[in-house]
């Protein structure tokens, strides 16, 4: 049985080209020409890519390290200043480091449970200026009972659905809770046609459909 492949010996294959009898090979060889051109481009095009694809990484992801969106809440009034007919205009702070631009207007008012269908659970409802198409600000308009944006027609009703215009879903919202007598404002949230809460999202996009999967949430909109 010793002629038996499986019991002969085991060569370790040399690590030379000429004695592995691949084409075009010298003696004293260990990496052919042509291996070594492919290795060489190969590394070039991953060097290319790298210099393409990292800084666009980095600019998708380096967001997620940073934190814009306030975690506390503000206080905008006594009670009494809210009723749930109309809207008061208050201003609150979502950027403490940048100032004046860091500043926005919020309509607040408080809930209504004969009239508002949400099922959010907030005591007052908290409804932002920006709008939903390009964040144009927009204004309440009592006498309609509408939110009105100047830029592109965009409206909104009393509880911030869209009523017409490009706007792509319903006004966005903050969080709201009462304490000692007082009424706080918290983080921006946004919510679809349905009035469900999301994390806030850019105007413009979408949360309903097939379409809310093409937004992805951008974790520092404030």
């Amino acid at each position: 049985m010793a002629n038996d492949p499986a019991e002969r010996p085991h060569k370790p294959k040399s690590k030379y080209t000429a004695d592995r009898g691949m084409p075009g090979a010298y003696e004293g060889e260990t990496v052919t020409r042509r291996a070594l051109f492919t290795g060489g481009a190969l590394a070039a095009g991953g060097l290319a890519s790298a210099a393409f694809g990292l800084p666009a990484l980095g600019f998708a992801l380096g967001p997620i390290f940073e934190r814009t969106e306030p975690e506390s809440f503000e206080d905008v009034g006594p009670l009494a200043d809210f009723n749930p007919q109309t809207y008061v205009p208050k201003m609150i702070t979502i950027g403490a480091d940048i100032g004046e631009p860091g500043k926005t207007t919020v309509y607040v008012r408080k809930h209504d449970p004969s009239r508002d269908t949400d099922h959010l659970g907030y005591p007052y409802v908290a409804i932002s200026t920006r709008c939903a198409h390009l964040g144009c600000p927009v204004r309440y308009v009592q006498a309609a009972e509408r939110f009105i944006c100047p830029c592109h027609g965009g409206v909104y009703g009393f509880d911030g659905k869209v009523a017409g215009g490009p706007p792509v879903r319903p006004l966005d919202r903050f969080e709201t809770k009462i304490q000692n007598g007082r009424v706080l404002v918290g983080p921006r949230f946004s919510v679809n046609s349905h009035l469900d809460k999301f994390h806030a999202r850019d105007p413009s996009n979408h949360l309903d459909g097939l379409w809310k999967y093409l937004y992805p949430r951008r974790p520092t909109t404030p």
